[in-house]
């Protein structure tokens, strides 16, 4: 189970949405504007107040280029 806290106009979030619809992987976002989630609120839940937050099997992994550098590694789940 792949989640993403994200805002409306984040361009490493679309980065990352993108990314996960290229290696056909289901995804829920959460966008903390939509929810008035606090950044303290983010940062509490995940560790990290910049968005995205990428949360795999309940494992925060951080953000755009943790997601990028696990691509890479090839350590992303399969679609």
């Amino acid at each position: 189970m792949i989640q993403i806290y994200s805002t409306t106009f984040c361009p490493y979030c679309l980065a990352a949405k993108n990314l996960l619809k290229e290696r056909q992987l289901e995804f829920s976002e959460i966008n903390i504007e939509s929810i008035n989630m606090s950044r303290e609120e983010l940062e509490r839940k995940t560790g990290g107040r910049t968005v995205p937050q990428i949360v795999i099997d309940g494992k925060v992994i951080g953000g755009y280029e943790d997601l990028l550098a696990l691509d890479n590694q090839g350590k992303l789940p399969t679609g």
